[in-house]
């Protein structure tokens, strides 16, 4: 068996490898194998490499034997990966003719903005032929459609939240609860206290996958803020009530996250308006 750091995309090759030669392997996330290996000093490959052996060695009831991804679900990846990297580079260019237009003569900025329109048009073509390639995959695998669909039912949720939270997770298969993923995600709170001094409020933890803590963000803000609906009502009764805005739209983005959990549990469709009855014995 080789033990390894998670490095995301980078360690593909290492899991194709391994699974035409018929190796295990175990991936690791590399903050778990930092802080179990108490202080140390310098740096190099030698150095992690035998931390990474020393983990695997002690930790052994801790492995997960690293699987390659369904075929259509990696295609998925790579879509969805090269996409957000078109996007960072559309909102760059975005940014530098929004920040410089005050700050450079009109000529100058004229010829700029001429070159950097060409570069933006030729993105927004990439972007519209990815998104393209990424319906028509999702159309042509039962099990991602109907997750897809399923997720899109969900107040908030639109395309690109339900297509990334479909790759993020695995197609549902890499946490068992909503729970997990909030903490994978930057959603879930914790409590940091200490004996009788320290009190410090519950926060989020900085350890998180920021790509898909953004767009959890922005479909929170939709449902609360723009949705007429019972996440609406909740955010304005909790903010009438003195709650911190930040605060409510962090809970509103983990209310989030349970309902796409549960209709992929339950294989429904969210339902509005449900209604749990007991029906008596």
């Amino acid at each position: 068996m080789i033990c390894a750091e998670y490095t995301g995309q980078y360690g593909y090759p290492l899991g194709c490898a391994c699974e035409a030669l018929h190796i295990d392997l175990w991936m690791e996330n590399a903050a778990q194998i930092k802080h179990s290996s108490g202080l140390n000093r310098g740096k190099s490959d030698k150095l992690d490499a035998r931390k990474i052996a020393a983990y695997a060695t002690r930790f052994q009831d801790k492995v997960r034997l690293f699987s390659l991804p369904e075929k259509h679900l990696a295609s998925l990846k790579q879509l969805v990966g090269e996409r957000d990297m078109y996007m960072c580079d559309k909102r760059k260019y975005q940014g530098q003719l929004t920040d410089q237009k005050r700050f450079m003569s009109p000529d100058d900025y004229q010829d700029k903005a001429r070159r950097m329109d060409k570069v933006l048009k030729a993105l927004e073509v990439a972007i519209a032929e990815v998104e393209a390639k990424i319906r028509k995959l999702i159309e042509g695998d039962s099990v991602l459609k109907r997750q897809h669909e399923l997720l899109l039912s969900v107040d908030g949720v639109g395309e690109r939240t339900a297509v990334k939270m479909i790759v993020e997770t695995n197609a549902f298969s890499d946490f068992d609860s909503a729970r997990k993923f909030c903490c994978h995600a930057g959603v879930a709170t914790f409590k940091y206290d200490s004996g009788s001094s320290v009190r410090s409020r519950s926060k989020v933890s900085n350890r998180a996958d920021k790509s898909i803590k953004a767009l959890l963000h922005m479909a929170a803000l939709s449902a609360a803020t723009r949705m007429k609906g019972e996440l609406n009502g909740y955010y304005i009764r909790k903010v009438a009530e003195g709650k911190n805005k930040m605060l409510v739209i962090n809970a509103v983005r983990a209310k989030l996250v349970m309902r796409m959990f549960a209709v992929i549990k339950s294989n429904n469709f969210y339902e509005k308006n449900y209604a749990f009855c007991l029906q008596k014995s």
